[in-house]
């Protein structure tokens, strides 16, 4: 379905890059449609039937759709909605017909419409004129794909299953937020865009691993990309002695570098992803509290033993949280 593919390994920072993603507002704009301040196209007042109009007075009309300027027409995925272009007393476009597929033929009563094709997250809008002739309009998307994923140290795969990626739109807003795209995307799948550029997050566990990146998105191509965290996986559990069995009903608290609380859990084992870097963990059981300061280096898993003994309890009068 992509004209070719794009490979970038790996990725460390987010790169400033120029193009920001085509929106459904800049689809608009191109069409002539920015002046009607439309609502969004989830906006709309469904149709009593998804079956075409039925013929009689009504032409027909053929609508397809490319990724490209010239390319060749999708043949699945395309969900397509037509509106008549005033909006109800509540604001919302009444959709007169919808489908599935590739391309697709409409019965629709002589009159302007708006026609918006999706394609996975990518999508366009076009205002089209039917009359009593035949006749066939097509949408050019301008999307591709990207495919994500992510690797450590050396090249070795992280376990797709602790891997989450979010993606956002490429250009913040004068807060510095970004609006989300699509959270919880799973390594390896492709997700269909428009062209422009992404801020994607990739997420190695659930406590501090995260790296971010600014990645293109071109029209017609399948862009993969590869980025590398510098973590490990860490196993902490509390023992009377070296090698010992975990200590049950222990609560876990784990302190980053600045003595600022990251993590905490209760178990036997406190197991977590954590970046490279330096941690202190600190284990209560009953009424007792120790403490182990530790460093994580990227990709060496590693089991931390806290010793239960008079040498790492610290003073509950401390502070210690």
């Amino acid at each position: 379905m992509f004209e070719g593919t794009l490979r970038l390994f790996p990725i460390w920072l987010a790169a400033a890059l120029l193009m920001v993603p085509v929106s459904l507002a800049v689809a608009q704009d191109a069409d002539g449609l920015g002046d009607l301040k439309l609502p969004g196209m989830s906006n709309y007042a469904p149709p009593k039937s998804d079956a075409p109009l039925a013929a009689g007075s009504s032409g027909a009309i053929t609508l397809s759709a490319q990724l490209t300027d010239k390319g060749a027409d999708i043949t699945r995925g395309i969900v397509w909605r037509i509106f008549r272009p005033d909006p109800t007393g509540d604001g919302k476009l009444p959709m007169v017909a919808s489908a599935h597929g590739g391309s697709a033929v409409f019965q629709l009563e002589p009159g302007s419409y708006l026609v918006h094709a999706s394609y996975g997250r990518a999508g366009a809008t076009k205002r089209i004129t039917v009359g009593k002739d035949a006749k066939r309009e097509s949408l050019v998307l301008d999307a591709g794909g990207l495919k994500l994923d992510a690797v450590l140290s050396g090249g070795v795969r992280i376990p797709p299953k602790k891997l989450r990626f979010s993606i956002y739109e490429g250009q913040a807003e004068a807060n510095h937020d970004r609006a989300l795209i699509i959270p919880d995307v799973e390594p390896n799948s492709v997700v269909r865009l428009n062209a422009g550029v992404y801020h994607v997050v990739s997420t190695y566990g659930s406590v501090n691993a995260v790296i971010r990146s600014d990645i293109r998105v071109e029209a017609g191509k399948l862009t993969e990309a590869a980025v590398e965290h510098r973590a490990a996986e860490m196993t902490m559990k509390l023992v009377r002695e070296p090698g010992g069995e975990a200590i049950a009903d222990t609560s876990w608290s784990l302190l980053n570098e600045s003595g600022d609380p990251i993590q905490e859990t209760v178990g036997a084992f406190a197991s977590m992803v954590l970046a490279e870097g330096d941690y202190t963990i600190i284990a209560k059981n009953r009424d007792r509290i120790y403490q182990k300061d530790f460093t994580v280096v990227a990709g060496q898993n590693q089991e931390i033993q806290v010793l239960a003994t008079e040498a790492s309890a610290i003073d509950p009068q401390e502070g210690a949280d």
